[in-house]
């Protein structure tokens, strides 16, 4: 396994994601052990968020921690979305308003069509809902969870007055050892035209955190990168110093930590790889050079890739055992494809 060092963290090239599946127990026994064997194997990234499988997917971490030394993962969570505790046993409406509405957590009016709220009290819920969940007393990263919802409801000053408060909660956590780092955890703000209203400027970001705190705590983002989305790496559409760059190549430049979700596409890249473009990576199948492809753009730290299956896990592992692809390689797999459009 290539770890990559940043800070005092010692983090896998590979992550593990748990976004996706049923809401069974089969398959949270299916994400446990394969979890287990990925630490086994050198695997020691976990990502997880409040609302995945309706906090099904952090309960599972938690379960898992109990055969796991705590200190041997690196386990980042998210909080932005409104979430439902499925085992509740409450109605989705009634917990709604019990948990969140009644007691002044959520202010309906500013709630967005797809459930996303930004403030510090509510991410303060979540945050700490989150330490129950995955049975720990601190968290190694906490994304602020797709953030550029809100500013399909809010302009960009009252955007970053609400991230700023959010900032402010999360550097205190840091205080009080209960966090050691956080970030922003994007879809569209870092790989969209710069003429979108959804767009961020990550250095406005970093700005923002260092306006809290010098030695802020602000050291990571999650965007998509795969075969099938590559702006984050071919667009340049963020500007640092003055000059038009990608946002993997700003990240880098301002010491920031990139986990790429969505690596695979959720799996729709698979089946779908051109022969000639396996001819270009030297590899015979799909996956490793979806794999390839993104761990070996300049900027990518950990490539999260989500698996329940211990047989797709191996699968995956196996690109490990393959150097990335050189830099001058990797620039002129785009000069080539651009030329064909």
């Amino acid at each position: 396994m290539i770890y990559k060092e940043f800070l005092d963290l010692k983090l896998s090239e590979i992550g593990m994601g748990t976004y996706l599946g049923e809401l069974d127990e089969a398959t949270d026994k299916a994400y446990e052990e394969t979890i287990k064997y990925a630490h086994q194997n050198g695997v020691n990234v976990v990502d997880t968020a409040l609302n995945y499988r309706y906090m099904k997917s952090e309960r599972l971490i938690g379960r898992v921690l109990k055969d796991i030394k705590r200190e041997e993962l690196i386990i980042s969570t998210k909080g932005g979305y409104v979430p439902y505790d499925i085992e509740s046993g409450i109605d989705p409406k009634d917990y709604f308003y019990d948990v969140f509405v009644y007691p002044g957590i959520i202010d309906e009016s500013k709630l967005t069509q797809n459930w996303h709220y930004m403030d510090a009290k509510f991410i303060d819920w979540c945050f700490n809902k989150s330490l129950q969940n995955l049975n720990t007393s601190y968290i190694d990263v906490y994304f602020l969870h797709n953030v550029e919802e809100q500013l399909l409801h809010k302009d960009k000053k009252e955007f970053y007055q609400n991230l700023r408060s959010c900032f402010e909660l999360l550097e205190e956590k840091v205080q009080k050892g209960q966090l050691r780092y956080y970030g922003i955890a994007t879809w569209g703000a870092l790989r969209i035209s710069r003429a979108s209203k959804q767009h961020i400027d990550l250095k406005d970001v970093v700005d923002i955190a260092s306006s809290i705190k010098d030695d802020h705590r602000f050291r990571f983002v999650q965007l998509p990168y795969n075969i099938g989305m590559s702006e984050t790496f071919a667009a340049k559409n963020q500007i640092l110093n003055g000059e038009y760059k990608s946002s993997l190549e700003v990240a880098k430049e301002l010491g920031i930590y990139v986990y790429t979700s969505a690596s695979i596409y959720q799996g729709q890249v698979i089946g779908k790889i051109p022969n000639d473009l396996k001819e270009y990576f030297g590899l015979e199948k799909d996956i490793h050079v979806a794999l390839q492809f993104v761990r070996s753009a300049p900027g990518v730290g950990t490539m999260l890739v989500g698996t329940k299956s211990i047989e797709h896990l191996k699968e995956n592992l196996e690109i490990e055992n393959i150097p990335p692809m050189e830099f001058e390689k990797y620039i002129n797999l785009f000069s080539m494809y651009s030329k064909r459009q």
